[in-house]
C-alpha cells in the first residue's frame, strides 16, 4: 500500500543557461483562442446521452470511407488466398457487401519491454506489410483496425507507431534510412538502458544531470516538474523523431523536445486516415481515492478515473469516460487552467508516453524501497536542481483543468490544483481495454494483446488483467461498460490453458458486450523452443531483440490446433477471421455456419472450459 508521496526539498535555484532541448521543451504561455473552452463535458452512458468529440467521430467516419473498404478486402484476399472455405456471411461482411464492417479495437499491455516487445511482434503477425503475415491469412487487420490503445510500455509501442507515421513493426523498433537526421526515426534503441546508455557510472551521472537541466525551463515558466519530466526527455532519445545510433549522445540536439503528441494530427498517414485511431491510458493518482478499492498488489484504487490521452485532428484530449469525471479538456492546450491565458507545448508526446508508463509509484511503497529503487539517484538530483516545495514527485503533473464546477459529476479532484497521473496499469488493469468499452464507441471485437506479468517468479500472463477489468466493470460501473465474462481467478486461467493459446471471450451473441479475442504471452511456444520472452529486459542487443521478435511471431501465429500432436493450427486464420465478422454477423441475422462453428467450439470459452 502507498504510504506517502514523494514531495520536494526546498532549496536555492541557481540561474542557468537554458539549452536548445530545454527551451524546446518549455511550455508557452498565449492568449486563448477565440471561443475556447476548457473542459468538455462527455455525457453518461446511463443517461443515454454519451458524447465523443466530434473530431474523433469525424476521423472515425473518414477512415470507414476512405480506408476501410480497401483494408478488409486485403485482409478477406489473404485469408482467401489459403485456400480456406470460408461461410458465405464472413466474405459478404469483409468484402461490404453486408454494408456492415467490424468495428475492431487492438489494445497493447503493459509490461515494460517485454510488453512493447511482444506487442510489436503480435502486430506484426497482423499487419498486410508483412509478407509472412498476409500469406498466412492474418496479415491486413491491423489496417482494418478502428482504435489502437497503449498503457505503460504499451504506449511506447503505440506511440511511437503514431508519431513516427505509423511504419512496419521492423521499421518502428530498429529504425527507417532518412535523408534528414534531424526529423528521421531511429528506432528504440533498445540496446542502450533507459536512463543510463553509458557503461560508465560517471559518464551516466552526467547524463542524468543532462536530463534534469532539460526540464529546467518548464519549472521556470510556472510549472511543476517531477521525476516524469525527467523521464521524458530519456523518452524523447528512444521513442521520438530526431534521434539517431549516432547522434545519441550529442548535447546540442533537442532529442523529440518540442514534438508534441498533439502534432501527430499532422503526420501524413493520420491525415490520410491510414492509422487507426491512437489512445494513451493513464490512471490518476489521488489524495482523495477510496482505498478499499485497491487491488491487492496494486496501489491505485480502482474507482479512480481512467484517463485518456487522444489524439485527434483539431480537437484531441486527455480527460476519462468513466461517470466520475465524464469530461476532457484539449490536449494541445494541456497546463491551462482557465480560459484566458492559455499554454501550449505542454503536451510533450516523451512527456505523455511518460504519463502512461510511470509505474515507478511501485518504487514509493517505503523508504528502504526507495532508497534501493533505480529512481532514487535521478529523484536526487531533481531535488538537488530544481527544488520545490510541497510537489509530488512520483506523478505526473498538469494544472488542473477540472477544478470546481468545470464538472458535473462527482470528480474526486475537483478541489485539487493539481492533477497527477500514474501508470496505466497502477490500479491492476494492465492492458488498455477501458476505451474500447465507451458505448459511443461501439467497438464490437476487441483483440488484447497482453504480456503483462501475473506470476510471482516468472513473467508470463494469466489473465490478471482481465480478471481485474471484469470486477471494475461489474462492481463500480455496470451501466456504463459492457465486458464479457471472463473467470473469477488466475489458477482457472492457468488450469484451463486460457493463456497459452489464443481465447475468444464473450462468445455468447445475446450479450452487448464485445467479443474478446484474447492473446497472451503465457507460455513458449508449442514446437518445443527455448523460451525467449518470459524476460524483463533492461536492454537488449539488436540479435536478442530479433530473436523475441521471431519467438513472438511464431507465439501469435500458432494458434489452438485440434490435433493435440500439432504445435501449429491451420485453420487459426481462418478462426481469427469467424471471430472478427462475429458481431456484424449477429447483425446481419446470419447463423453461424462451416468453419466457424468449428473454431468457436475450439476457441471460446463458454464458463468452465473451451466450447460453446
Amino acid at each position: 500500500m502507498l504510504t506517502t508521496l514523494l514531495v520536494a526539498s526546498s532549496l536555492p535555484l541557481l540561474a542557468v543557461a537554458q539549452s536548445a532541448a530545454s527551451l524546446a521543451y518549455t511550455p508557452v504561455y498565449g492568449a486563448c483562442p477565440s471561443g475556447f473552452t476548457l473542459v468538455r463535458q462527455a455525457g453518461s452512458s446511463a443517461a443515454g446521452n454519451q458524447t465523443l468529440n466530434p473530431q474523433e467521430t469525424a476521423y472515425i467516419s473518414s477512415r470507414k470511407s476512405n480506408v476501410l473498404p480497401n483494408a478488409w478486402k486485403t485482409y478477406l484476399s489473404n485469408i482467401e488466398a489459403t485456400d480456406v472455405s470460408l461461410p458465405s456471411y464472413v466474405s459478404d461482411i469483409l468484402s461490404g457487401d453486408s454494408g456492415d464492417y467490424p468495428n475492431l479495437g487492438i489494445a497493447c499491455s503493459g509490461g515494460g519491454w517485454r510488453s512493447a516487445m511482444f506487442g510489436a511482434g503480435v502486430m506484426s503477425v497482423l499487419d498486410s506489410r508483412n509478407a509472412a503475415s498476409a500469406a498466412l491469412g492474418t496479415g491486413g487487420l491491423l489496417q482494418a483496425a478502428q482504435y489502437l490503445t497503449g498503457l505503460s510500455s504499451g504506449s511506447l509501442l503505440v506511440g511511437t507507431l503514431a508519431q513516427a507515421n505509423f511504419p512496419t513493426m521492423h521499421d518502428l523498433i530498429f529504425g527507417t534510412n532518412s535523408t534528414d537526421p534531424t526529423n528521421a526515426w531511429g528506432g528504440w534503441f533498445a540496446q542502450l538502458s533507459r536512463a543510463a546508455p553509458y557503461t560508465n557510472a560517471t559518464q551516466n551521472a552526467e547524463y542524468i544531470q543532462l536530463l534534469v537541466d532539460e526540464v529546467r525551463g518548464k519549472f521556470e515558466a510556472g510549472f511543476s516538474v517531477s521525476y516524469v519530466d525527467v523521464i521524458a526527455r530519456d523518452n524523447g532519445r528512444h521513442f521520438v523523431n530526431g534521434t539517431d545510433i549516432n547522434n545519441f549522445y550529442d548535447e546540442f540536439l533537442v532529442h523529440g523536445a518540442g514534438y508534441t503528441w498533439s502534432a501527430v494530427a499532422n503526420v501524413s498517414t493520420f491525415m490520410a486516415y491510414e492509422q487507426p485511431f491512437p489512445i494513451i491510458l493513464a490512471t490518476l493518482l489521488s489524495p482523495n481515492g477510496n482505498l478499499s478499492t485497491v487491488v491487492p498488489g496494486f496501489l491505485i484504487p480502482t474507482s479512480n478515473p481512467v484517463v485518456e490521452l487522444n489524439v485527434l485532428c483539431v480537437s484531441d484530449e486527455m480527460g476519462s469516460y468513466d461517470p466520475t469525471l465524464a469530461a476532457f479538456t484539449p490536449m494541445k492546450y494541456l497546463g491551462t487552467a482557465n480560459e484566458s491565458i492559455c499554454a501550449t507545448n505542454f503536451d510533450q508526446t516523451s512527456f505523455i508516453m511518460g504519463a502512461s508508463g510511470d509505474a515507478d509509484i511501485f518504487f514509493n511503497t517505503s523508504e528502504s524501497t526507495l532508497i534501493n529503487s533505480p529512481m532514487y539517484p535521478i529523484l536526487e538530483v531533481l531535488n538537488n536542481t530544481i527544488p520545490q516545495t510541497g510537489v509530488v514527485l512520483d506523478g505526473t503533473l498538469f494544472p488542473n483543468p477540472f477544478l470546481g464546477p468545470a464538472t458535473e459529476g462527482a470528480f474526486i479532484d475537483a478541489d485539487e490544483t493539481i492533477l497527477a497521473l500514474s501508470d496505466g496499469g497502477s490500479s491492476g488493469e494492465v492492458i488498455p481495454i477501458q476505451p474500447l468499452l465507451v458505448k459511443a464507441r461501439g467497438v464490437d471485437t476487441i483483440f488484447a494483446i497482453d504480456a503483462s506479468q501475473d506470476l510471482e517468479n516468472a513473467y508470463w500472463s494469466a489473465g490478471g488483467s482481465l480478471i481485474n477489468t471484469q470486477n471494475r466493470v461489474n462492481t463500480l460501473f455496470p451501466t456504463a461498460y459492457s465486458f464479457p465474462p471472463v473467470p473469477t481467478n488466475i489458477s482457472e486461467f492457468i488450469a484451463q490453458n486460457l493463456s497459452t493459446r489464443p481465447t475468444f471471450f464473450g462468445c455468447d451473441s445475446s450479450t452487448e458486450a464485445p467479443l474478446l479475442i484474447y492473446l497472451a504471452n503465457g507460455g513458449p511456444p508449442r514446437d518445443g523452443e527455448t523460451s525467449l520472452t518470459n524476460v524483463a529486459p533492461l536492454n537488449v542487443t539488436t540479435e536478442q531483440m530479433q530473436a523475441f521478435l521471431d519467438q513472438t511471431y511464431m507465439i501469435a501465429m500458432q494458434g489452438n490446433s485440434a490435433d493435440p500432436s500439432s504445435a501449429i493450427d491451420p485453420e487459426w486464420p481462418a478462426c481469427l477471421a469467424c471471430a472478427v465478422v462475429d458481431r456484424a454477423r449477429n447483425r446481419t441475422g446470419a447463423d453461424r455456419s462451416g468453419i466457424c462453428c468449428s473454431c468457436f467450439e475450439r476457441y471460446c470459452w463458454n464458463g468452465s472450459t473451451y466450447g460453446l
